[in-house]
């Protein structure tokens, strides 16, 4: 049977949207072109503010009894000097932590609970490489098979920054002066935390895993040749200035092998939509990991599409004319954060790698008033709790569960 929608996809965005779409009693075809969801090094942060809608759906405890690490706090390291400048305990909050979860795990998660609305279907290893049109409309998308797939109403893209979608409608680069390098080390001391290190003109961003931190390193954009040329000894003498308690350093970084590269967009469609089709998440807009926000903004972009989609496909009404509402709703959220991420790139991060601003020994002044004063570390918290323009389930639930 032809689906109402078919969504591009099966990340953050395709998942949650499939899910609330079938939960309305639209049937949905998602589409992945993997044979599972294992990635390593995805975005693997799970805010309050998707928590927040995880509760809402009545899916909370079931989520959290899936393995993760919770943070409620964030440090920073400034040249050995320990400093807390992010607090997320005071949040009224179903969950005030962040929750660690592989991606891969969280995405089996929503499968499953997708799984019991007979409106929603999954099919694996099917890329879609382009769309299918009838005159100025968009009626379906071809598959790297050359198979062809017609959706009712609509084609939902949630393909990531690589979606073909972005070859269609007209895209915005922002520019990225950064790339990052991630790896792993084993964690040595107690306590779970989001932890920034700077020593001298090296940043490190240290994630909890538990029984080891996933570090990213940042780099100039487009210098990672160069670090690799210095050879791995020489990276691994700059991850023992960040940490220094790795007493094993080689066996946790034996080669380059261990060390993965992401490259860096910040960008964004001005046009999100035409008749048919629709894009969100990274397909729209692809962030920075600054804050490490990613799969959060995706989780909000899906929920405002069910939002705001989901009753009139149920009715089976044309969904045409409301697509840009999906835009209007959720493009100042991803402005004003690109815009942070923007300037942290350009004021921040950039000058301090590159070496062209001089790093004082004492941290900023900032940084020692969110560490002397608990009351202002709840201004980064919420921040991180809440997000932009949080977002909240507004979509029907007319399926019954299986």
């Amino acid at each position: 049977m032809k689906p109402d929608v078919i969504i591009v996809g099966g990340g953050p965005a395709g998942m949650m949207a499939g899910f609330l779409l079938a939960r309305a009693g639209v049937p949905v075809l998602v589409l992945e072109k993997h044979a599972d969801f294992f990635r390593d090094f995805r975005g693997d942060t799970v805010h309050p503010s998707t928590m927040a809608i995880l509760a809402e759906l009545g899916l909370l405890d079931r989520f959290l009894a899936r393995p993760h690490n919770r943070i409620d706090r964030a440090e920073i390291w400034y040249n050995g000097r320990h400093l807390t400048i992010g607090d997320l305990t005071h949040l009224t909050m179903p969950a005030p932590f962040i929750a660690m979860m592989p991606q891969w795990d969280f995405l089996d998660f929503l499968r499953d609970e997708a799984r019991a609305f007979p409106a929603f279907a999954l099919r694996m290893e099917a890329e879609a490489t382009g769309l299918v049109e009838e005159g100025e409309r968009t009626v379906g998308v071809r598959l790297a098979s050359g198979e062809h797939l017609r959706a009712r109403r609509l084609v939902l893209c949630c393909d990531g920054r690589g979606a073909f979608v972005r070859q269609v409608l007209p895209l915005e680069s922002l520019g990225a002066p950064i790339d990052v390098f991630w790896f792993a080390v084993p964690k040595v001391a107690e306590g779970s935390a989001l932890r920034g290190v700077i020593r001298g003109h090296r940043l490190f961003v240290l994630i909890d895993r538990g029984t080891y931190w996933q570090c990213a390193a940042v780099i100039a954009k487009g210098g990672a040749e160069e670090v690799r040329a210095r050879g791995i000894d020489a990276f691994r003498a700059d991850v023992l200035t960040a940490l220094p308690e790795v007493t094993d350093i080689a066996a946790a970084l034996p080669d380059w092998d261990a060390v993965r590269l992401l490259s860096v967009s910040l960008d964004r469609l001005t046009e999100w939509s035409r008749p048919g089709l629709l894009a969100i998440g990274d397909a729209a807009h692809a962030m920075s990991p600054v804050g490490g926000i990613g799969i959060n903004l995706a989780i909000q972009d899906a929920v405002a599409t069910a939002n705001i989609l989901a009753a009139p496909l149920a009715a089976g009404r044309d969904v045409d004319a409301l697509l840009e509402k999906v835009q209007r709703r959720r493009f100042w959220p991803t402005r004003v954060i690109q815009g942070l991420q923007r300037a942290a790139h350009e004021r921040v991060l950039q000058p301090l790698i590159e070496g062209r601003a001089s790093v004082p020994a004492e941290p900023p002044l900032p940084l020692r008033a969110l560490d002397r004063f608990p009351l202002l570390r709840r201004i980064p918290g919420h921040f991180i709790g809440h997000g932009i323009r949080q977002e909240h389930v507004r979509s029907p639930n007319a399926a019954r569960r299986g």
